[in-house]
């Protein structure tokens, strides 16, 4: 214990003379295997609700439910009954269960209705049991659904305002089985870096060695570190407290362009450089409007009628075509600037980007979503 508080005494003086301006510390960039949340998911009924329920005809597993629970109670309906109820409704239940996470301690969780139910507002959810992938109990949700949303409808209008049918309870499950966590197991632990990158892994392994002491961490490629940690759990708890805390330059992001094709969203990384080339940007706008013409017949005509002749104005105007010249190792800035002075929008700023993909000009990896 003391040459463990003697280390981490030699830890902290040294943050100093690691710390540099665009640092990071571990806990930020990298997180420790086997350190992770569980899902949880469930089927429940929710009660109480002012006739904004399933409409049971229609959901006959709502029915199913609320027979069963009753038959637990000790209550048997005669046979054939089938019950029309809009006050309670199917719903599903997740939430994610915190690593390290006790019995007793209780979670959020997250309620959606799975029926047809236009509002869950007002609703209580009964006991329910929280499933994890392997099938057993980790934790029991009951309580009352806060619901942000609401509907309202009259005369056949309808206003609903955000979702209604879905809805939270905080602190609304108790955890009830511990889920086993490998962090004290080994004599070791491994960091994982939330993004894979060999310069980052490697300089991490040199911090942690230059702190700890050499051949303490080792790179095992671009995501993991192996450290030696100490055996007993409460040193490795403080062990664990002292890595995370140290701070590390990260290396520089691949080149990239990311481009939304959706919402015309465009984001140019800021090592993205373009080769020499010449840019030729115009646009060619055709507007057709519809002029429509009323026929008449003339007074004295025996026979016509009146009608609506449709008449079409086509117009084509192009616009000045603009050129600009892209120098050697242009940046970010010089790109921006460049396409904002000819007016390019963000839609004519991505044929831009992929032109000069295609042509070899633009030293980025261009990545569309």
């Amino acid at each position: 214990m003391k040459n463990l508080l003697k280390l981490c005494l030699i830890g902290t003086a040294l943050l100093g003379a690691v710390t540099s301006v665009n640092a990071e510390r571990i806990k930020d960039i990298a997180s420790v295997a086997g350190v992770r949340t569980n899902q949880l998911v469930g089927y429940g009924i929710v009660v109480g609700l002012d006739g904004s329920g399933d409409q049971t005809s229609q959901t006959p597993f709502t029915v199913q439910s609320l027979k069963n629970m009753l038959a637990q109670n000790g209550i048997a309906l005669p046979p054939g009954a089938n019950p029309q109820l809009k006050n309670i409704a199917a719903v599903s239940i997740h939430a994610e269960l915190p690593a390290f996470a006790k019995i007793g301690q209780t979670i959020d969780i997250t309620i959606s209705s799975i029926g047809n139910a236009k509002s869950l507002r007002g609703g209580s959810l009964l006991m329910s049991p929280l499933k994890g992938a392997d099938g057993k109990v980790y934790a029991i949700a009951q309580g009352n659904l806060v619901v942000s949303g609401f509907g309202a409808a009259a005369d056949g209008s309808s206003v609903t305002v955000n979702v209604p049918s879905a809805g939270r309870i905080p602190g609304g499950a108790t955890v009830e089985r511990v889920v086993a966590n490998p962090f004290a197991n080994g004599n070791s632990i491994v960091l994982n870096l939330h993004t894979s990158d060999f310069t980052t892994a490697t300089q991490t392994a040199a911090v942690i060695n230059r702190v700890i002491g050499p051949g303490s961490a080792q790179a095992v490629d671009a995501t993991s570190i192996r450290v030696s940690a100490p055996h007993k759990t409460s040193q490795r708890v403080s062990f664990v407290s002292l890595l995370e805390n140290l701070q590390v330059t990260t290396g520089d992001v691949a080149a990239k362009v990311i481009v939304n094709s959706r919402t015309g969203t465009v984001v140019i990384g800021q090592n993205v450089r373009v080769k020499p080339a010449a840019i030729s940007h115009g646009s060619l706008v055709v507007t057709i409007s519809a002029n429509p013409i009323v026929s008449q017949p003339s007074p004295l005509a025996e026979v016509g009628e009146t009608v609506v002749v449709p008449q079409s104005d086509i117009t084509i105007s192009e616009g000045d075509n603009k050129m600009f010249l892209f120098n050697p190792g242009v940046s970010l800035d010089e790109i921006v600037r460049a396409v904002n002075q000819v007016g390019a929008a963000p839609g004519d700023l991505v044929a831009i980007l992929e032109a000069l993909k295609q042509a070899g000009a633009l030293s980025a990896e261009l990545i569309i979503i």
